[in-house]
């Protein structure tokens, strides 16, 4: 179905973008080749990293009228394997893409390129009092984006939501060329389809990203963290609920089982936490606002709520400093997860009611097929994490057996009022398991609407749609 690259097409790239931002040596290729999804590696044949978005517009005319396959790339750090060049083709790097464009203090608006990496967005816009709340553990690296392909969430999207509930309009380049706005920097939009809901979380599948309009909202001055201690997960999950039926909606409900802690504080070499031989899990609850008294009142709430659910004795981060730790400890786990051993992540996500079913059901199903996870997530959500590790199984368990399991983990998801993915999309490694979260109707609906956009499929081809789809259309 794709074109291979000729030196033609190289040509024609290079006089678009310069021979500084046209590479298609080896070693260049297979950097831009991998995310952080395990150990896959699929490189591009050549990247191209473009500056303005009629060089993109140039690009994916060119591509499309000649069948060239085009990975739109960002930071690398997702767990998909969105980024990953199944079809070799085009690696379109965005990484010249890195300014804030404008801070609109009046409006309480940012408008941004793709490029720029959420932390500095945050500071940038806290430095004028202003707050943009979606924060992923990977804040420090990733990209405005990756966020917007993959609707990115974090900790406090218990409060603040994800990040397409922070989007006003964005500029997106369609495969045909054509540069278009999706919406208006309004916070009312009433007018036609909502276009820019269509493309947050869309996976780079119609169209690239080439600048967003988000909304900010003024800046909290105060914050109370705990940490929560508890003798069962189970018990931990049961409270979340809880916690929200009292009256109290938390800013972060952060959920950590025992391993997760160990494997965080061993490949940082923390010692923030002090854990008792009794003690399964924690939870980690911030509330935050502009008055200390109401928060205060709220944590007294969350204490009795705890109690009744079998917590330990609660520690209160008394510092700034101490915060910082206990943040970044919980920032850390996945990264200690994938340090630790050869493993596979699912970002399950359920009612938060029905979270220590998922959990218990989790743990069931690991025992049946002989394999350890490992769960950490956004509680407040019921966004669990599920880290299923190697560790000691043999090739053929892991290959031949896991799958069946993470199908097994899915249908119990889905069979609780859930889906498969909360915040780290569906990408290559998941969506053969589409068929448990959507019809073949559905799922037909959805392939009719990338053919309008992208009539010849060459946006991240292999991605989001199970492979029959893009088998029967390669044939």
């Amino acid at each position: 179905m794709y074109q291979t690259l000729e030196e033609t097409h190289l040509r024609f790239f290079s006089s678009i973008v310069g021979g500084n931002h046209c590479f298609a040596d080896q070693e260049r290729c297979r950097e831009y080749g991998h995310d952080e999804t395990e150990d896959l590696v699929f490189p591009p044949q050549v990247v191209l990293r473009p500056g303005n978005a009629w060089d993109v517009g140039a690009i994916l005319k060119y591509c499309s009228e000649h069948s060239i396959p085009v990975t739109p790339l960002g930071a690398r750090t997702g767990l998909s394997g969105g980024a990953l060049s199944l079809q070799g083709g085009v690696g379109l790097s965005m990484e010249r893409f890195n300014t804030i464009v404008e801070i609109d203090e009046n409006n309480m608006q940012v408008i941004v390129e793709p490029a720029v990496i959420v932390q500095e967005l945050q500071e940038a816009v806290a430095a004028k009092g202003l707050y943009y709340a979606p924060d992923p553990a990977s804040r420090g690296t990733c990209w405005i984006g990756g966020n917007l392909a993959e609707n990115s969430g974090g900790p406090r999207a218990v409060k603040y939501g994800v990040t397409k509930d922070w989007v006003l309009n964005l500029e997106v380049v369609l495969p045909n060329g054509e540069i278009m706005q999706t919406g208006a920097n309004t916070l009312k939009n009433s007018t036609g389809y909502n276009l820019t809901q269509l493309f947050v979380g869309s996976e780079g599948t119609l169209g690239v990203i080439t600048k967003a309009t988000l909304k900010l909202i003024p800046l909290p001055t105060k914050n109370l963290l705990m940490l929560i201690p508890f003798d069962s997960a189970i018990n931990a999950c049961a409270a979340v609920a809880a916690i929200f039926k009292a009256g109290v909606t938390p800013s972060a409900m952060e959920f950590m089982e025992r391993d997760a802690i160990e494997l965080a504080m061993k490949f940082t070499g923390s010692n923030s936490i002090e854990l008792n031989s009794n003690t399964q899990a924690h939870l980690l609850v911030e509330v935050d606002g502009n008055l200390e008294e109401p928060l205060m009142n709220d944590c007294e709430r969350i204490m009795s709520v705890v109690e009744v659910h079998g917590a330990g004795e609660i520690l209160f981060a008394d510092s700034q400093a101490q915060k910082d730790a206990l943040w970044f400890l919980r920032r850390r786990v996945g990264e200690a997860v994938k340090a630790a051993s050869v493993y596979k992540e699912e970002d399950t996500v359920v009612p938060r009611f029905r979270l220590p079913e998922l959990l218990a059901g989790v743990k069931e199903i690991g025992g049946k097929y002989g394999f350890r996870s490992v769960c950490y997530g956004h509680a407040g959500d019921g966004n669990l994490h599920v880290n299923i590790l190697k560790g000691e199984l043999d090739e053929k368990v892991w290959n031949d057996s896991l799958p069946i399991a993470i199908k097994e983990i899915f249908e119990l998801t889905v069979g609780l009022g859930g889906t498969l993915s909360g915040e780290h999309g569906i990408g290559h490694v998941q969506k053969n398991y589409m068929d448990i979260a959507f019809t073949e109707s559905t799922l037909q609906l959805m392939w009719g609407l990338k053919k309008v956009f992208d009539p010849q499929l060459i946006m991240n081809p292999g991605k989001v749609f199970p492979d029959r789809y893009w088998t029967k259309s390669e044939c």
